[in-house]
């Protein structure tokens, strides 16, 4: 078979020459007269996947090797009878563990405690739910909204919106793309949204761009503690008025730990694999000790927990690079923010960093930082 692929998915010409011939395209010039006599396409977000693009085409299969599918009419394929997959959760500890990275930070810059806070999950999907996993960890209250959830377990868990917003210091929004409809999230953090939190919460998007609309944020700024933004109106150019307003700022990265890009390709060659009725042989290859993170060591912090999650995962640096978008021209932004995201360098999820933590370090730190994932030895 003939197989076009995303070249930002990982491993996709190791896995998928299991299959035939792999061809690798940037997502974004991904096209109809691409797909000619193509069998298999391989996608990430940046590709609408529909009629425009496939039609008359030979496509038989799509997978996406992303957890959201609002770039993909699945009716559509649905309709003519193409198969699909994607992969979702292969990302959810990723982007858990940016927003915890976000909140260290914010938290930090603010001079305040995590722990205590009440933390707003907005969407409680693959996402939400590790995200509510942590910050059970960091000794947070969590509050939830999700309400398809609410319609199909009429569990009480599930809070009306408003009450969610009202009660969280720190709202994160963890919910798909929907156009339109009882379930619509389409600009869904707007004036009112922003009116009805807390004066001075926190807010972190890391779900969709058009999830929020950025001009009822700018204007409203002056509401909110700490802003951190991942998604952007208009991908792949961004507007540097919004990012000015922001406390971090990053390229839609928060899902691109390498671990989560791992599991996606791994998601969608077995998906494949099913589809076509074949016997799976490829397996991700398994890091060696020169590519394992070094340990992270601790003698006296006064907040140890901030200074390893910092370690594994230094937000601020992917905050730095991303803000020189602003000073370039125009015309140039779309293709510094592909050229970030393609170009990003290799993120360890905190699984794979060994903490040495020096005796002054108390047992509860110890406890915490087991918790969120990392290996930890030593201590008091």
């Amino acid at each position: 078979m003939r197989i076009l692929a995303d070249s930002n998915i990982l491993f996709v010409k190791e896995a998928f020459t299991h299959f035939g011939h792999v061809i690798l395209s940037d997502g974004r010039e991904i096209t109809r007269e691409k797909l000619k006599d193509i069998d298999i396409l391989l996608v990430r977000s940046v590709t609408p996947v529909g009629a425009e693009l496939l039609q008359g085409t030979t496509v038989k299969f799509v997978a996406s090797a992303t957890t959201g599918t609002d770039h993909v009419d699945l009716k559509y394929l649905r309709e003519n009878s193409i198969g699909f997959a994607h992969a979702p959760g292969s990302n959810a500890n990723s982007v858990a563990e940016y927003v915890v990275s976000a909140l260290v930070h914010c938290a930090g810059r603010k001079g305040i405690r995590i722990e205590n806070l009440t933390l707003g999950i907005v969407g409680v999907g693959n996402i939400g739910a590790r995200v509510l996993t942590l910050s059970r960890v960091l000794g947070m209250r969590s509050l939830l909204n999700d309400p398809p959830k609410r319609a199909v377990t009429g569990s009480d868990i599930y809070l009306p919106l408003k009450t969610v917003l009202a009660e969280s210091d720190i709202v994160t929004v963890h919910v798909p793309l929907v156009a339109s409809g009882s379930a619509a999230t389409h600009r869904m953090v707007n004036t009112d949204f922003i009116s009805s939190m807390k004066m001075g919460a926190f807010l972190i998007n890391t779900s969709r761009g058009d999830v929020l609309d950025e001009n009822d944020l700018r204007e409203y700024r002056q509401r909110l503690g700490c802003v951190a933004l991942d998604v952007w109106n208009n991908e792949p150019a961004p507007d540097p008025r919004t990012i000015a307003v922001c406390d971090l700022a990053t390229p839609h990265i928060a899902g691109y730990s390498y671990d989560g890009k791992v599991r996606g390709t791994e998601m969608i060659y077995n998906a494949t694999c099913s589809f076509f009725f074949s016997e799976g042989t490829w397996r991700p290859p398994v890091a060696g000790d020169g590519e394992k993170p070094r340990p992270i060591v601790i003698k006296s912090a006064s907040d140890p927990v901030a200074e390893a999650v910092l370690h594994a995962y230094p937000i601020l640096e992917d905050d730095a690079l991303f803000r020189k978008i602003c000073s370039i021209d125009a015309s140039r932004r779309a293709e510094f923010f592909d050229e970030m995201r393609s170009d990003y360098p290799k993120r360890f999820e905190f699984c794979n960093y060994t903490v040495a933590a020096g005796k002054n370090v108390p047992s509860s730190a110890i406890t915490l930082l087991a918790g969120l994932g990392f290996v930890v030895s030593g201590g008091e």
